[in-house]
């Protein structure tokens, strides 16, 4: 059977990301990386080319091979926060080095792959069966308006203070 999991396009620096993205979060190393042949166009030979890494338990793949092809918004990886320290701790971390904050939760890390920086309870707030219809459009309101999330923000929005 197969296994389903991202490919990640950089312009060369693969290996940078992966390493970055292993230090910040648990449950998380490089499992191999390839180094590109002689005969690879646009790539150095022996460079790292291929990098193979487990990001919290997830497999993922990335490549180092030229400004052909650029990572976007339309591809981005969620993490999902228990609490507003959670929230705190990925988004700082994730911007360090010259990362974007973008807006709702979203940011673009230094590598320019984009993150969706998100606490349980904004879902919870917005979009669960038994949430208060009123009391979710002023939350969602409010999250409209804010960068990071802020749960506190949004749970006095949802209860209308």
């Amino acid at each position: 059977m197969g296994i389903v999991h991202p490919f990640l396009w950089y312009s060369d620096d693969a290996l940078e990301a992966a390493e970055f993205y292993v230090s910040v979060f648990p449950r998380s190393r490089i499992l191999d990386v390839v180094h590109a042949p002689a005969d690879m166009p646009g790539v150095t030979k022996g460079a790292p080319f291929v990098v193979r890494f487990e990001l919290d338990g997830q497999h993922v793949e990335a490549i180092s091979a030229g400004p052909h092809l650029q990572l976007n918004a339309a591809f981005s990886f969620v993490v999902d926060c228990a609490d507003q320290a959670e929230v705190d701790h990925y988004w700082d971390a994730l911007l360090a080095g010259g990362g974007q904050p973008v807006a709702c939760g979203w940011l673009t890390d230094r590598f320019g792959l984009s993150w969706q920086v998100v606490p349980r309870r904004l879902m919870e707030l917005t979009l669960a069966a038994d949430a208060d219809p009123a009391g979710s459009a002023r939350a969602t309101q409010v999250m409209l308006t804010q960068t990071k999330l802020d749960i506190a923000a949004l749970e006095a929005a949802y209860r209308g203070d």
